[in-house]
């Protein structure tokens, strides 16, 4: 059996090595330009190829008649995407006999769609995992393959549930794909009443909103801290400030009454008054310059009573 692959970013990776490891061979890999305005924090999948000298493709647009004649010409048995960020058409789809088959970060029929492992922490979900699935036309709605589950802590950042999400992905991978190199991959229909979607997400996405639990708001910088763009507030004046980390509290400081968003420095730290409760800042950035600890708090001094917006 022979394959051909779409696949970016470190999932993309950790496809292509279990590939490998099951001695599929790879024809062919397909992947993306990388964008130089993006924080590119993982392996480049067109290095990890090109290394084994294995043809790598960059289309704009892969389901333009002249990929999808080059596809067919390479003829693969199967078909896999690791965090191809295209849908594949179906003129794509329809060549490999033994079918095409995308590993999603979610467990699906939950969070379809881009950004999941985000999407999960903004959320605050406890259980997330990844889904081995045959491919259709429509974005993450195939028969599932197998799935493993990955359990979220308090303390999970996008960065440390995505490490826990490949080392998922690998165990799945090499225990599916031998299954699919045999022709038993298994096919258990989603059921689309339990379908959720979401979309990619934008800039604005990240701007807190004071007048949400403490635990909402961490939620939410905890699924944009680095090496996301970070969520972010307004000072007043204008000025933005991201905040890269911060611990909610259920109680403390002044009195409930106080409006979200007023800022409270104190001995210990300083903090933000959300709906109920307020988080403590403890990693923040606005003009170009990091905070924390002693600096924070020096930085923070004669402002209490702002309110960040």
């Amino acid at each position: 059996m022979k394959a051909v692959v779409f696949a970016y970013s470190g999932m993309g990776i950790v496809g292509l090595k279990s590939l490998e490891a099951c001695r599929i061979p790879i024809l062919a890999v397909f992947t993306h330009e990388d964008d130089p305005s993006e924080n590119r924090w993982f392996d480049s999948v067109a290095a990890w190829a090109e290394n084994r000298e294995i043809p790598v493709y960059r289309p704009e647009n892969v389901n333009q008649p002249e990929w999808v004649a080059v596809l067919r010409r390479l003829a693969p048995d199967v078909i896999f995407s690791f965090y191809y960020r295209k849908i594949l058409g179906r003129g794509i789809l329809e060549i490999p006999p033994a079918g095409a088959f995308n590993l999603h970060g979610s467990l699906l029929p939950a969070y379809r769609g881009r950004c999941p492992v985000n999407w999960v922490l903004v959320n605050g979900e406890t259980i997330t995992g990844v889904t081995l699935h045959h491919m259709v036309e429509k974005a993450d709605a195939g028969d599932i393959v197998g799935q493993r589950e990955v359990p979220i802590k308090f303390t999970d950042t996008a960065i440390s549930l995505y490490g826990k999400l490949e080392r998922a992905a690998e165990e799945l991978l090499l225990e599916m794909l031998p299954l699919i190199a045999a022709g038993r991959a298994p096919r258990v229909p989603q059921d689309p009443v339990e379908a959720t979607k979401f979309g990619g997400r934008r800039p604005e996405d990240g701007r807190i909103d004071w007048t949400w639990t403490a635990r909402r708001i961490y939620d939410l910088v905890r699924a944009v801290t680095e090496p996301y763009p970070g969520a972010f507030t307004g000072l007043p004046g204008g000025e933005k400030m991201i905040i890269w980390w911060g611990l909610p509290e259920s109680s403390g400081g002044r009195e409930k009454e106080d409006p979200p968003g007023r800022v409270e420095v104190e001995e210990k730290g300083v903090f933000v008054r959300a709906r109920d409760g307020r988080l403590s800042l403890l990693d923040v950035e606005t003009g170009g310059k990091r905070l924390r600890g002693p600096k924070l708090i020096q930085y923070f001094q004669g402002k209490e009573g702002w309110t960040l917006s």
